[in-house]
């Protein structure tokens, strides 16, 4: 892969696994809960920093509390919540709808302060606007898209024998949350050029770049006009992300 670069920010790609809420119903095909015998908390959590190699992946199972009680996150979430504090975006996919509500539910229901504000990017909310896919799942546009998929899992079999403590379950969840971030990476660089609401990279980094991939290979093509001003239309040439330059006023230029 070519090398990225950032510009100095630290951009996170992140992804989540939780357990299941347990619950009294009735019966079995689409049920009204009853009441909750136990709510849904964080499983595992992996991470990678955009432009670095190491993909890192945490689980209850690797802390000191698991053995006493299986359900209490909070040693994880506090390493999560020093993570998600060192950077300046966070990428995920239906982030916004999950992983980040995810991660401030834990944050404030285990005692936790608001984090250090980061600018998201969601990578589903990219492929929706942007594409006409059957599926906006990750693992259908890894497909689709030739980069890969998401390792089988075997279904909820495998949530449940984390919960019972399973070591090789474990194994498999963590390999298998590490890899959805692998997969997210390299949708989100596929999908990049084309969003058009991703944070400006090169006003947030200081430099004179791509506002995307912060390359400096940008070239100048054409002008784009309203009835009032123009503005210089560039094309990243490592990319293919368009971005425009200044507004420049039509009654202060001499267009003979």
């Amino acid at each position: 892969m070519k090398k990225i670069n950032t510009g100095g920010l630290k951009v996170l790609l992140v992804d989540f696994e939780t357990a299941p809420n347990r619950a009294w119903v009735w019966g079995k095909y689409e049920q009204d809960v009853i009441d909750y015998d136990k709510e849904t908390y964080i499983l595992s959590f992996s991470y990678k920093w955009l432009g670095e190699k190491r993909v890192y992946g945490m689980g209850l199972c690797d802390y000191a509390k698991f053995k006493k009680d299986p359900e209490d996150d909070f040693d994880l979430v506090k390493d999560v919540y020093k993570i998600w504090c060192q950077a300046d975006i966070i990428i995920a996919h239906n982030g916004d709808d999950f992983d980040i509500k995810v991660a401030n539910a834990a944050f404030i229901r285990n005692g936790f302060t608001p984090p250090n504000p980061v600018k998201t990017i969601d990578t589903k909310k990219i492929a929706k606007s942007k594409f006409k896919f059957n599926s906006n799942k990750l693992d259908d546009l890894g497909n689709r898209l030739g980069l890969g998929r998401k390792v089988e899992t075997g279904g909820f079999k495998l949530w449940k024998g984390c919960m019972e403590g399973n070591k090789s379950a474990w194994k498999k969840m963590i390999r298998y949350n590490k890899n959805d971030v692998i997969l997210l990476e390299k949708v989100y660089l596929k999908i990049r050029p084309w969003a058009t609401n991703h944070p400006n990279m090169n006003i947030m980094a200081d430099h004179n770049s791509c506002s995307s991939c912060n390359s400096k290979n940008i070239e100048q093509r054409g002008w784009t006009y309203t009835a009032v001003s123009r503005r210089k239309k560039f094309v990243c040439k490592d990319c293919g992300k368009w971005s425009s330059g200044r507004v420049e006023k039509l009654e202060n230029i001499n267009l003979r």
